[in-house]
């Protein structure tokens, strides 16, 4: 077994998972600071040929897989196998850093007022 494998081998059980504790993946915080993370907020890699070395593994994952295209922080979450909460601590972290670009998303326009729509199709019906 490489020193690399015997690494990985003590922080993941088949069975278990991950034997890392959030807690310790976000250095005890329990939120981002900023708000705006939701689970539809696109997230990309600020520049593709950001340098992952000096970064802990999940912010490292986290720029691997967002280079190549804008993913959701649901789907971030679900590719790295960790809770949306601490996907939110890192994603803030890498933004206060530069080293990602967001894009809420679009806020669902209010509806128009019934009387609105009826008036509409009153004007449909006379033409």
């Amino acid at each position: 077994m490489t020193s690399a494998a015997a690494e990985e081998g003590s922080f993941y059980d088949k069975d278990a998972g991950h034997l890392v504790r959030p807690y310790a993946i976000t250095n005890g915080r329990t939120g981002p600071v900023r708000d705006g993370f939701a689970l539809i907020t696109l997230v990309v890699t600020a520049d593709p040929q950001t340098d992952t070395g000096r970064l802990a593994p999940e912010p490292a994952a986290i720029l691997d897989l967002c280079r190549e295209r804008p993913l959701a922080v649901a789907e971030i979450a679900a590719a790295l196998d960790l809770p949306v909460s601490v996907v939110r601590v890192l994603l803030d972290d890498l933004a206060e850093a530069g080293l990602i670009l967001t894009r809420a998303p679009v806020p669902l326009a209010d509806a128009p007022d019934a009387s609105l729509i009826q008036a509409v199709i009153e004007g449909v019906r006379r033409l």
